[in-house]
């Protein structure tokens, strides 16, 4: 869908951030801007790409200061609603003459606007009620050219900026563009919706729209309307609905989504969450979501387990198996910093401490101990930050932490119960077969090798390297002092016996052999100090 690495428009984009920062550096006011701020300005001047970019960096502790982090939180999708006539224009692209046969009216009042989309309430040809979303005329293409100046700017980063290189700039604009690619597909969305209803099929509390396939494309979603009022109405609709229930619900939901789905809502806020009659929950919304395997679900299942009896080192270790080898990390050193971070906030409910936020700066102190958090835990993170916003807004003391143990110690047990050691076991007999059969070819693939006459062992030792260096740097300055030597000494010879030809008053052959040894001499010099 994106042309990535292609450089369409590139220069305009850089002009427009050149001038958004020499705007910035010229005001009259500019002292009472911090760079985190105008780093913000900047973002929202540049445009809906940049926004959604820095909400993402916003979520990543591990890679952006505190200061940044504060700001970017601070970014929102500040979007115009179209005009009905442009939103029509394109609803006409994608059904054609069909349009109003397959609909009997759609509302020209949207129900919301971002980025990427609008939304707008109708009724199909059959009286059902729906909401079609709609995605923005052009923003493929201002994706596209804002993508390439990140990449762009990513690859001088790391080719220009060393220290920006841990925190591997190319690495975080590939990620955003998996998402944008992810989240601007609505058939990708459409085949989520589908995933989460059947998840909760058997779970008459949680309503997720159907989804109508037949009539959705990349860039019209179809799907049924939720007869609620999200919680991001006003308190007065919401009169009369039992709070405690429904965040019992909600989390019920959400837990479910984590530890036994592996499927998870991204960016479940509160006008993603509706509330139906008889206290029951509707999710929309899908164009963000999270994976997990057994073993991501199982570190997240420890993580909060650890957290609820401060067992840091316990928590410390589970960041390291999950993340990739190093051998840089000191776990004593990292859980003790964890336990600075996390042990004064022990024990206080949803309504002192942001569990979420918390383990976002956990993430960064992994970073630091050289640990790369996966993606999709630092998605889980955010994802908390979400949830305890729903919590906030209906009951103020609940607590995420004891609540989510439940569900913890219920996939422990499951971790150990005869049913998981069964598929473990089997999954070890059927790897076992399979190496056991593969056994003696390698073996007599390996015999064959090491009796071929052309066959050497190879041992290669990463501190051997620099001494390799070092010995072929000093060889060749000890062929070129030989030669050097050689001119100097030649020239000297020449010079005391008489001839016709002089130059400056020095025979001429000298001349030439001492401007020559000179001449290497610098040379020499220049590529030792490179080298160096």
């Amino acid at each position: 869908m994106f042309a990535k690495h292609g450089f369409h428009k590139v220069a305009e984009k850089v002009k427009l951030g050149r001038f958004i920062i020499d705007r910035l550096n010229a005001s009259s006011d500019i002292e009472t801007y911090s760079m985190p701020e105008r780093m913000r300005m900047s973002f929202e001047e540049l445009g809906p790409t940049f926004v959604k970019l820095g909400q993402l960096l916003a979520t990543r502790p591990d890679l952006v200061p505190e200061a940044y982090i504060n700001e970017f939180e601070k970014l929102h999708d500040r979007v115009q609603p179209l005009p009905f006539s442009v939103i029509e224009g394109v609803l006409k692209d994608e059904f054609g003459e069909m349009l109003y046969k397959t609909f009997s009216s759609i509302a020209p009042e949207p129900l919301g606007s971002a980025s990427i989309a609008q939304v707008h309430k109708a009724r199909l040809s059959t009286g059902e009620e729906v909401v079609i979303k709609v995605q923005r005329p052009g923003i493929i293409q201002t994706i596209n050219d804002d993508l390439n100046v990140l990449y762009l700017l990513s690859d001088l980063l790391e080719t220009y900026v060393p220290e920006s290189r841990p925190f591997n700039p190319q690495a975080i604009v590939q990620e955003y563009f998996k998402t944008l690619e992810l989240e601007t597909d609505f058939i990708v969305e459409a085949n989520n919706i589908r995933r989460f209803k059947e998840n909760f099929k058997d779970d008459a509390t949680i309503k997720i729209p159907r989804v109508h396939l037949d009539l959705s494309t990349e860039r019209v979603l179809i799907m049924e309307a939720l007869p609620g009022v999200p919680l991001s109405a006003e308190p007065t609709m919401r009169e009369g609905i039992d709070s405690h229930e429904v965040i019992k619900r909600a989390l019920g939901a959400y837990l479910q989504m984590v530890f036994e789905d592996g499927l998870f809502h991204g960016d479940l806020h509160a006008g993603n969450f509706f509330i139906l009659p008889d206290n029951h929950i509707g999710l929309i919304d899908f164009g963000v979501v999270g994976r997990l395997n057994k073993r991501t679900q199982a570190t997240i299942a420890n993580m909060l387990l650890a957290l609820s009896t401060e067992d840091y080192e316990r928590l410390a270790f589970e960041y390291v198996d999950l993340a990739p080898f190093s051998d840089q990390v000191n776990v004593d050193l990292f859980a003790k910093e964890l336990r600075e971070l996390i042990a004064p906030y022990y024990g206080l409910t949803l309504k002192n401490v942001n569990l979420g936020k918390l383990l976002l700066r956990s993430s960064g102190i992994a970073a630091r101990h050289h640990i790369k958090v996966p993606t999709e835990l630092m998605m889980f993170f955010k994802s908390i930050i979400s949830i305890e916003g729903i919590g906030r807004k209906l009951h103020k003391d609940f607590d995420f932490l004891q609540y989510s143990l439940a569900f913890a110690g219920d996939l422990a047990k499951t971790q150990l119960g005869p049913a998981r050691v069964m598929d473990e076991m089997s999954q070890i007999a059927r790897e076992s077969r399979s190496f056991l059969n593969a056994l003696p070819r390698q073996l007599n693939f390996y015999f064959r090798k090491i009796n071929s006459p052309d066959h050497s062992f190879r041992l290669k030792v990463a501190e051997l390297t620099d001494l390799k260096k070092s010995i072929e740097v000093s060889f060749n300055l000890l062929f070129l002092g030989v030669i050097i030597s050689s001119l100097i000494l030649s020239s000297a010879y020449i010079s005391v016996h008489p001839t016709e030809n002089h130059i400056a008053g020095i025979p001429t052959m000298s001349f030439i052999g001492f401007g020559l040894a000179m001449g290497i001499g610098f040379i020499a010099f220049i590529n030792y100090i490179k080298k160096s």
